[in-house]
């Protein structure tokens, strides 16, 4: 049918009507968007500029592996441990006391790390994650893990952290890490950003501290992209850090263990040096304590407990203390009669119990007197007279040089905390520390070890190891790093007289075997593994004393000694503190380990006098069972 004339001009402009209407509406949305890009582009360029910007990449630092340390056998003694870790980043979890209330009905929190915890959110940007708890168990982070949903800003994840398979064996050798302190930081002019990572450990003490660069190694790098209030949009790329090294030590984790046991509730210390490289074979400080305790930071009880214990169990004695070593120094001073050619190893000596200087009189140790003596027989009987008589022959000037030349008076540079240097005292150093003039007395106390001289247990085992080889061995802790062997210190001729050595020696061979010797009760009797040795007795107070006075006014207790005679392997060098005596109670323990040394585990019953073996046997089997149950406590809490 077809449309009127009139029908179709109104549908036209019905049509036009429309079509102006939609073009004026496409027309207002485009003015609209043109008005608003032009206001975006030109009115606000400046601050999307700046947005954009702000999402940008950025180079974060991954923590590398630290390298691990050995024993001469292999044996770990710091090891990393992967371990479960839980975080919260403040800016995800909204209301944080409530988020760690509802953790806190999931996972056992402690109190200490809590706090620790709350602290460290509050000095970082809310956007970063702060450790919660360390070391959970599977469990907990499978508890955690099944109710994220309602622990907003609460993250799992899997680190590395310091272990210390040995605990208490190494505590005073490798030491311990820790987290990052500002103190740490204050070492450095501009410290290393690596050092910045919350939580990073870094070392404190021992080899960990003394090789922290070593040991560390190179981080590695993460690129992310962040917005533009610093919050990680995702991770772009990743590079792992290079491990530290790995580092091997001299000492032999068997007779370590055994050198501790045998100490046991003493304070005391024991080197065990090799005389071939100068290797160090055990290293003790008793009582010793776990170095994992610190790795997290250790609680105040803890701390408490160890730092007010009267035997000291922090201190690593063996070169951080310093003893006056009493008749152990009168090799010393022999050897430095006998270098300045004063006396022959024939010349004798009156001793009558007592000597005569000005008005003073100076006891010997026997109140009646050992009668005349030669070079050897001092030794033997260690009779003080004898050497008081050649300090006023000798002087303290040749004394004080033979010493250094002994390795006395001076520090071995050891990677281990707070080495001392001991003291070996003479004219200028009393007129420079105390503002006095020497005296004779000075010389005469100090020709057997009192006085103001002092030394270190280490300082001691070298001495006795440059006695028994006439080299200047030093002590190596170091075996190797990242498989390369650091330099041995065996030693270069010291250009000592060999026959002066050689009366020395005898000297302190007739100290073990002869039968009027102070330390007889503590030789060995095995073919070819005799031993030499020199007691020695330092006061505490100014009078002799007995186990019947107060422990912490009791002599210590001092003991050097090399073996075999004939061929010397090994020196070894024990202080007891308040031991009272050398040879009734430091010879013992130093004899045992020397057998230790030189059979490389339990020696044979015939090696001791048949009186000691049935002591010794019960006394192996009682460290063996201790032995047993020391590594099933380490295996349980590994």
């Amino acid at each position: 049918m077809r449309r009127s004339p009139r029908e179709t001009a109104d549908s036209a402009r019905r049509i036009t009507r429309r079509g102006l209407i939609l073009g004026g509406l496409q027309l207002s949305v485009a003015s609209t968007l043109a008005f608003r890009m032009h206001h975006m582009q030109v009115d606000q360029a400046d601050e999307f500029r700046l947005l954009a910007e702000e999402n940008r990449i950025n180079i974060r630092l991954l923590p590398p592996a630290r390298g691990r340390i050995f024993d001469r056998n292999g044996v770990v003694i710091a090891d990393n441990e992967p371990t479960y870790r839980i975080t919260l980043t403040r800016e995800d979890a909204g209301d944080v006391a409530e988020v760690i209330g509802r953790l806190g009905q999931l996972v056992e929190l402690d109190e200490n790390d809590l706090n620790r915890a709350l602290a460290e959110m509050e000095r970082t940007p809310p956007f970063f994650p702060v450790t919660i708890a360390e070391r959970v168990s599977w469990e907990d982070i499978s508890r955690v893990a099944v109710n994220a949903p309602a622990l907003p800003g609460v993250t799992t994840e899997v680190g590395l952290s310091r272990l210390y398979p040995q605990r208490e064996l190494y505590a005073h050798v490798a030491g311990y890490v820790g987290p990052v302190s500002e103190r740490d930081l204050s070492r450095y002019e501009d410290p290393p950003p690596l050092l910045r990572i919350p939580r990073f450990q870094v070392g404190k003490v021992g080899v960990e501290a003394k090789h922290e660069e070593m040991l560390r190694g190179q981080a590695g790098t993460k690129r992310v992209e962040v917005n533009a209030v610093g919050r990680v949009m995702r991770e772009l790329d990743r590079r792992e850090g290079t491990s530290g090294s790995d580092i091997q030590l001299t000492v032999d984790t068997d007779l370590q263990d055994y050198v501790l046991a045998r100490l046991g509730s003493e304070s005391a210390s024991a080197v065990v040096l090799d005389l071939e490289k100068g290797d160090i074979l055990a290293i003790g400080s008793a009582p010793s304590y776990d170095p994992n305790l610190f790795v997290r930071g250790i609680s105040h009880t803890d701390f408490n407990a160890l730092n007010t214990n009267d035997h000291r169990p922090l201190a690593s004695k063996t070169v951080q203390d310093a003893y006056p070593p009493g008749s152990t120094f009168k090799m010393v001073t022999a050897l430095a009669a006998l270098d300045a050619g004063l006396i022959t190893p024939d010349d004798t000596s009156y001793c009558s119990g007592s000597f005569e200087v000005g008005s003073r009189s100076f006891r010997c140790w026997k109140r009646s007197g050992h009668g005349r003596v030669d070079l050897t027989g001092s030794l033997q009987h260690s009779c003080d007279v004898y050497y008081y008589e050649l300090a006023l022959k000798v002087g303290i000037e040749r004394i004080a040089a033979m010493a250094r030349k002994l390795g006395l008076g001076q520090p071995h540079p050891l990677p281990m905390s707070a080495v001392t240097s001991g003291l070996v005292p003479d004219k200028e150093w009393k007129l420079r520390e105390r503002g006095a003039e020497w005296v004779i007395g000075d010389s005469v106390n100090a020709a057997i070890g009192q006085g103001f001289v002092l030394t270190s247990p280490l300082q001691l085992a070298v001495m006795t190891a440059r006695v028994a080889t006439g080299r200047s061995v030093s002590p190596r802790l170091v075996r190797s790093i990242d498989g390369i062997e650091t330099p041995h210190m065996g030693g270069e001729d010291l250009g000592l007289n060999p026959n002066h050595l050689i009366q020395v020696r005898r000297g302190m061979y007739e100290v073990m075997n002869n039968r009027r010797g102070t330390a007889y009760g503590s030789r060995i009797i095995a073919d070819g593994m005799r031993m030499a040795g020199k007691t020695g007795t330092a006061q505490v107070v100014s009078r002799i004393t007995s186990e019947a006075d107060p422990w912490e006014d009791r002599d210590h207790a001092l003991f050097v000694c090399f073996a075999p005679f004939d061929n010397p392997t090994v020196a070894v060098s024990i202080v007891v503190e308040h031991g009272v005596g050398g040879s009734k109670t430091a010879a013992p323990i130093a004899r045992d380990i020397a057998l230790q040394a030189l059979y490389k585990g339990d020696p044979p019953l015939e090696a001791y006098p048949s009186k000691d073996r049935a002591r010794i046997k019960a006394q192996q089997e009682r460290l063996a069972r201790e032995k047993v149950a020391r590594q099933t406590e380490n295996s349980s809490r590994a």
